[in-house]
């Protein structure tokens, strides 16, 4: 199983935006988060800063949304050319019929769970998504502890998935380290968002490189 390794802007250097995504070239997308105070107690950007990353990123888009009414916003960023976007469980009236909109756009679709939301209900409409996002902290914030307690949920999304047969990406996103990403592998992720990890080393590349090698060796 292929380790994605997808750096969150949430730790870069906004104003030299464009040299910090040169800076991660070597990863697989770049992660992009979009969080509107509402759903979320933090605030980044929208569908306008989302266009201009697309513009100038050397990688693809793996935009996450975390913000209220996804059925009316999501649609807008997949618009802007992303390659994949996940809006939040709890901020969809209608994910089926979004996930569809948004594949008919042409990005793939992704459903994100907050850590105490359960997957259960969500296992039977797996063949709708192409990612699901099991989130490992809370939602808002960067830098915060990896949450082991939601490796359970993880493992059994992915169990979901491989009885079905599904080529569903599993992401996790939250206090993803060298210490904790073949935690997440074990349990079943083959996509990882890492923040801090990758942007606050002396040499990005390096460090998604010994992220990836880490992933791998302890893949589901």
């Amino acid at each position: 199983m292929a380790s994605r390794i997808n750096p969150s802007i949430l730790a870069a250097d906004f104003v030299n935006l464009e040299s910090e995504l040169n800076r991660i070239a070597d990863a697989d997308l770049v992660h992009v988060d979009v969080m509107d105070n509402h759903f979320v107690p933090n605030l980044t950007f929208g569908r306008q800063m989302v266009q201009r990353i697309q513009d100038v990123s050397p990688i693809p888009l793996d935009v996450h949304l975390m913000i209220e009414d996804a059925d009316r916003w999501a649609p807008s960023y997949a618009e802007t050319g992303a390659f994949s976007v996940t809006f939040h469980a709890e901020a969809a009236a209608e994910p089926v019929a979004l996930a569809r909109r948004l594949r008919e756009i042409g990005a793939r679709a992704g459903i994100a769970l907050k850590p105490g939301t359960d997957a259960e209900p969500y296992l039977d409409l797996l063949p709708e998504f192409d990612q699901v996002l099991v989130m490992t902290v809370e939602p808002g914030f960067g830098g915060q502890s990896f949450m082991h307690e939601t490796m359970p949920k993880l493992a059994r999304v992915r169990q979901a998935a491989d009885a079905s047969g599904l080529d569903l990406w599993l992401q996790v996103d939250g206090g993803v380290t060298l210490d904790t990403i073949g935690i997440a592998a074990e349990n079943g992720a083959d996509t990882f968002v890492a923040g801090s990890s990758v942007f606050k080393a002396g040499e990005p590349a390096e460090q998604i490189a010994l992220l990836r090698e880490r992933a791998a060796a302890h893949a589901h």
